[in-house]
This record gives structure tokens, C-alpha cells and sequence, in this order.
């Protein structure tokens, strides 16, 4: 196989948000009557579009949410992100030995993916090579994010490597006919791996990992 383009998502892949912004959105949804934990909020929005979230959440709480959810769920991620965010574990190092052209497909918006990697030292590695969500009609777990991203890079979906690590996000990559790599930090390696990944737990891993996949498709 010749790579010929990686396609990482931003939250819980390059920066180590998720648990930030999980941890503030359980505490929104149980103020508004929809207890949560962190944990059920990472199994069941993670990797979705906010979107998408909206409606699953009116569906369990049987209503429409309060107006003022999603103002202060933004406002105190934003704050929280300026105290706490930090990049994943390795993943400096991993793109500094990753020789492929490199872009970011995520489902949060352009002006929260730059923030969230200027803040981290992520920005050089990406330049404008950034495609949002909000760029595509449907989210993950949709195809469409990583098809726009990866015609706007002039790449074949077959040649391309998608770096995921929830589980709309890998089933976006496979409905797409692309690769994927999961990176299992948070998510249950089991249910990345059911969704159609190849599971790996430390980001460091990840340039001897894709070698091994050239060598073994040749």
C-alpha cells in the first residue's frame, strides 16, 4: 500500500480534550434534569456532531433543552480548555516520524480546531490542510467529511489512513473505503474494533504501525 494521506480527528487524537469537555457536558446535562456521568457522556456523544448530540439529547430528555445548554457548555469548555488542554500523550513525536502529507477531519468547528491545536503546538504540522464537519452536508458517521477531505488533498480513499478514535468516526472512515486506525484511549478497544479499526493504545506506536501496513499490503 502507498499512503499517500493521513486523516487525523482532533479531539482525543491530537489534543486530549475529551475528557475536558465530557467531564463539563455530563455536569450540564444533569444540571438541566438528564443525570450523567463522564463515562456515559463519552460512550454515547463522543465523536458525534453537536448536531447530532442536540437531537439525542432531546430524545432522552423528552423535550427540547434549555436554550442557555449549549451557551454555557461552550463557554466553560472553552475556559476549562485555556486552564487544562494539552496534546495526546506521543503524538508530537509521532508526527514529527509520520513522512505523509497529514490533514485534520473532525467534527468540531474550523475556529475550535485552530484554537485547540495553536494552543497545543499542533499548528505547524497542519497548516490549512483543516476540514470541519460544518464543511460537508452530514457528519460522522457519515463518509462525506473524509471523501471532501481527502479529494481537497488530491488523494484516493484507498490510499488513505484514517486516525479515529470513536466510533462514528471509524465508521465514517469504512463507510468512505478507508482505512482506519483507532486509538483506544478512552473508547473500549472492543467496540473500535467491532466499528472496523485497527486498534492501537499508544500514539507513539502509530509511524511503526503504518510501516508495517505498507510492508504487509505490497
Amino acid at each position: 500500500m502507498t499512503i499517500e494521506l493521513l486523516i487525523f480527528d482532533c479531539d482525543g487524537v491530537l489534543v486530549d480534550s475529551e475528557p475536558i469537555a465530557n467531564r463539563i457536558l455530563a455536569e450540564e446535562l444533569t444540571r438541566i434534569g438528564l443525570p450523567t456521568t463522564c463515562e456515559e457522556s463519552i460512550q454515547r456523544y463522543m465523536g458525534k456532531s453537536e448536531a447530532d448530540c442536540l437531537q439525542m439529547i432531546t430524545e432522552q430528555l423528552g423535550r427540547v433543552p434549555p436554550p442557555d445548554l449549549l451557551d454555557n457548555y461552550h463557554s466553560r469548555t472553552e475556559a476549562a480548555f485555556a486552564r487544562e488542554l494539552k496534546a495526546v500523550d506521543g503524538i508530537h513525536e509521532a508526527l514529527t516520524r509520520l513522512p505523509y502529507a497529514k490533514c485534520v477531519g473532525s467534527s468540531g468547528s474550523h475556529a475550535k480546531i485552530r484554537s485547540s491545536l495553536r494552543q497545543t503546538g499542533l499548528e505547524t504540522f497542519f497548516k490549512d490542510q483543516i476540514f470541519s464537519a460544518t464543511d460537508v452536508e452530514r457528519g460522522k458517521p457519515h463518509p462525506d467529511l473524509f471523501l471532501y477531505a481527502a479529494d481537497k488533498m488530491g488523494a484516493s480513499p484507498g490510499n488513505c489512513i484514517v486516525i479515529e478514535d470513536a466510533v462514528p468516526g471509524v465508521r465514517a472512515a469504512v463507510a468512505a473505503g478507508i482505512t482506519v486506525f483507532g486509538y483506544a484511549a478512552l473508547m473500549a478497544p472492543l467496540r473500535l474494533e467491532a466499528a472496523g479499526a485497527e486498534v492501537f493504545t499508544r500514539m507513539a506506536d502509530l509511524p511503526q504501525l503504518l510501516s508495517r501496513l505498507c510492508l504487509k499490503r505490497r
